[in-house]
């Protein structure tokens, strides 16, 4: 049996400028953050010939193209393993939250394939492999930043040419700084985040048809996670607390269905209780709020009132990474 585990992120700054329909017109830029929630797979050899997929749904099938789920059954064409396969997916957290479960799977899925046949595949290989299932091959309407966050882990900086060409670096940020930023980074549920393709496909769609208005946008986007990380590596934490603000305020503003009145209620609800900053993490309209608080025990109460769950987090630093191998 071969059991990967990989991780699921939240987005430091930067986000959405990740897409092709963005970064073809002059590169993009973005920081993620791996947490220590994961995505896990199992490969296992039985006894029957077909194929036993088991996620949220179960399926058998006899052929790789008769399997329903469209990450494995690409993921299989690209990696033949032969029949007799179970394949099993669990997680942390559920899909549909905003935390790049979907680029963690695939990545995931691949790092157990490659360990099944017993061979190498380096971090950037993984991630672009996956990058190739999700927006060559499936047409989705998303970016490169889950794939590669969840292959390469920590706090990392994704620099994006115009070619697709991805250059990655570790954020250069103290220990102290990031013990700050475990401490005073707060994750609250929100719901599901079923418009998600939805509002992904919209700015996609404009970005693509040289729409100006969400250009310009996502152009600040960018400006104001090259912003965040400067920040950070200096250590000013309060700083990035007010750039998340200007982030969200930006990203509101690139789609109508980005937010809804329960979520601009909470997040009010935030600032005025302990939070510099804050954001929706995902595409919108559900998912989880990541506030930087400055007073995080007034923040809890507060969102605890509004009935909101908390999910505590480490960041992780290790990436994709094989559990076991049987």
């Amino acid at each position: 049996m071969i059991i990967t585990r990989t991780p699921l992120r939240i987005s430091v700054g930067g986000g959405g400028t990740d897409l092709p329909s963005y970064y073809r017109r002059g590169g993009g830029f973005l920081i993620s953050a791996a947490i220590n929630r994961y995505v896990y797979i199992a490969i296992n050899d039985t006894f029957t010939d077909d194929y036993l997929i088991k996620y949220s749904a179960l399926e058998r099938a006899d052929q790789v193209d008769d399997i329903a789920h469209p990450l494995v059954r690409e993921a299989l064409r690209l990696h033949p393993i032969g029949g007799a396969k179970e394949i099993v997916s669990v997680a942390d957290i559920p899909a549909g939250t905003g935390l790049g479960s979907s680029g963690a799977f695939t990545v995931g899925l691949l790092r157990a394939l490659f360990a099944y046949k017993r061979e190498h595949v380096t971090a950037g290989a993984l991630a672009e492999e996956a990058c190739h299932i999700e927006i060559d091959i499936l047409n989705e309407p998303v970016g490169k930043q889950d794939q590669y966050i969840a292959a390469y882990g920590g706090i990392s900086c994704f620099e994006i040419d115009v070619d697709g060409h991805v250059r990655v670096s570790p954020l250069a940020i103290s220990n102290d700084t990031l013990r700050d930023l475990e401490e005073n980074l707060l994750l609250f549920f929100t719901g599901y985040s079923h418009k998600a393709g939805e509002v992904l496909s919209e700015q996609d769609t404009r970005s693509s048809a040289g729409d100006e208005q969400m250009l310009a946008r996502l152009a600040e986007t960018e400006a104001i996670g090259r912003r965040i990380g400067a920040a950070l590596e200096v250590g000013d934490t309060e700083e990035y607390g007010a750039l998340m603000h200007a982030h969200w305020m930006t990203k509101r503003a690139r789609s109508g269905d980005m937010s809804n009145p329960d979520i601009d209620r909470w997040y009010q609800r935030g600032i005025d209780n302990g939070a510099i900053g804050g954001k929706l993490v995902g595409a919108g309209a559900g998912g989880f709020l990541l506030f930087y608080a400055k007073d995080a025990a007034r923040l809890r109460e507060a969102m605890s009132d509004e009935g909101l769950a908390e999910v505590r987090f480490f960041f992780d630093h290790d990436g994709s990474t094989v559990m076991a191998r049987g």
